[in-house]
């Protein structure tokens, strides 16, 4: 604009150039004011709307809350790992219990199939009854060979009762339960022996390993 039309009143202007550029200037205005917002919104929608891929599971049910675990029920430490355990009597586990074998095949083989990631997998086999295991099962499942630590059951017979309690919540007593480093209990996953569910368990492990490393103990 020239020097001589910046002098021109008002009055004289073309109203028609005034709306124009005032609309010109209402869209500037909102587009800077999107780009400015566009971070708070897309938060918001993650958040709120888009639930996060960590969110999901393909087989496990989340515990929520998640259930704290007692220091005084083991003498092993669980903090600083994360631990699939399963409780089962030794006197019950043998060759020929398909149903507790199976649960210790599906934990040693998920573990396996972390890879890399496995070292910060431990397999925990609580023996509830305190009786000796089985020979066979012992070799096959020691912790050299596939990872296992086999423990006793408290022998305190209030703990071990508080124990069975938190083990048996939600019905969740004859599963594979996962904890997290802190220890808690977070997860539980049935016993199967389906190829297709195998590689759902090994895909919500993954994701969890992947997205959360807090609490943990790598030593």
């Amino acid at each position: 604009m020239s020097d001589q039309e910046l002098l021109i009143p008002a009055s004289q202007t073309d109203s028609s150039e005034i709306n124009a550029r005032t609309r010109r200037g209402r869209f500037q205005m909102l587009f800077l004011l999107l780009a400015c917002a566009a971070p708070v919104i897309a938060s918001y929608l993650a958040y709120y709307v888009f639930k996060p891929e960590g969110a999901k599971t393909n087989f496990g049910t989340f515990v929520q809350p998640a259930q704290e675990m007692n220091a005084a029920w083991f003498d092993m430490p669980f903090n600083g790992k994360w631990t699939l355990l399963v409780a089962r009597p030794a006197s019950e586990c043998t060759i020929k219990d398909e149903s507790c074998l199976e649960a210790l095949f599906l934990m040693r083989q998920v573990r396996v199939a972390m890879g890399r990631e496995s070292g910060r997998v431990q397999l925990v086999w609580v023996n509830t009854d305190g009786k000796k295991v089985d020979a066979e099962v012992s070799t096959a499942y020691d912790e050299q060979n596939a990872g296992f630590k086999i423990i006793n059951a408290p022998s305190d017979p209030q703990l071990k009762a508080q124990f069975l309690e938190w083990l048996n919540r939600e019905g969740a007593g004859q599963k594979i339960q996962l904890i997290d480093p802190s220890p808690a209990k977070m997860m539980y996953f049935p016993i199967t022996n389906s190829p297709k569910e195998f590689g759902s368990i090994k895909k919500d492990l993954e994701k969890l390993l992947r997205l959360n490393r807090k609490g943990e103990n790598l030593q």
